[in-house]
């Protein structure tokens, strides 16, 4: 019995609220207000990709992970749509985030019409509506009544009088959206060393002589005749003797006199 008794006072209520309402017509209107735009980039180098994450190496040198990218996410790449899977290390991304935030302004108007059939000023009226239906308002704090064209507060209504009640109300709103846009560039190749260039250039040294060998003169580069002059026969080489032969008379010669000088004095020595 309780039960049904809670659900008939709650269908009642309804009810009533419905015609209510219903006799409130209500009108509400949005105003938008001059948005505000701010642009963040960011830039960074890709240093790996795991699964769906993402590590980066910012522009200021710091390393952040970026988890569980949507595969819906999509990358312009040199002209090319790239998802997280197609990422590699190297490449150069950067992602501009605009934010646009709108002031708006949302007005109601409430307006009510009907007959007064009883007034406590200035807490509440009882208005008899066109369907024949008495509902009661509370009057908001400074609500004025339209009555035969002029403007009167609560006070001034009387039993039986045909008022129309307005109640405008302005709610300041904030609409804030984002859009994200991600760029990005291939790694540069390294740069191909020319055609003709050596890969490796070896350096050749002399080998040291051995110690007390005479150092070699320079070998003179031969002069080129000139085209007129005609060539000359080559010179015939001289054979230069042997220094060791030019001694050896010489010291015979020593010898022997050595050996006269011993004759004469030994029989210089008999005579006497």
């Amino acid at each position: 019995m309780k039960l049904k008794l809670v659900l008939a006072i709650g269908m009642i209520c309804i009810s009533v609220a419905a015609i209510s309402f219903a006799q409130v017509q209500t009108k509400q209107t949005t105003t938008a207000g001059a948005p505000a735009v701010q642009v963040n980039v960011e830039r960074g180098e890709v240093v790996a990709v795991e699964g769906n994450d993402l590590v980066m190496k910012m522009e200021d040198g710091t390393i952040r992970h970026f988890p569980n990218i949507p595969e819906r996410a999509k990358i312009t790449v040199d002209g090319q749509q790239l998802s997280i899977h197609d990422l590699k290390p190297g490449m150069k991304l950067q992602r501009t985030i605009s934010t646009t935030t709108t002031p708006m302004t949302v007005t109601t108007v409430q307006t009510v019409t009907g007959k007064v059939w009883h007034v406590t000023p200035p807490i509440s009226v009882i208005l008899t509506m066109e369907n024949g239906e008495n509902q009661t308002f509370k009057i908001p704090n400074g609500q004025k009544f339209e009555v035969d064209g002029q403007m009167v507060d609560a006070f001034a209504l009387k039993k039986g009088m045909k008022v129309t009640a307005t109640k405008i109300t302005e709610v300041p709103e904030t609409v804030v959206s984002q859009q994200k846009t991600v760029t990005g560039t291939m790694p540069t190749p390294p740069e191909a060393p020319p055609a003709n260039s050596p890969i490796l250039i070896a350096e050749v040294s002399a080998t040291p002589a051995p110690p007390g060998a005479p150092t070699p003169a320079p070998t003179p580069a031969a002069a080129t005749p000139p085209a007129n002059t005609p060539a000359e026969a080559p010179a015939t080489p001289t054979q230069t003797p042997a220094r060791t032969g030019s001694y050896t008379w010489l010291i015979w010669l020593l010898v022997a006199l050595l050996i006269v000088a011993w004759l004469v004095a030994s029989r210089m020595k008999h005579r006497t």
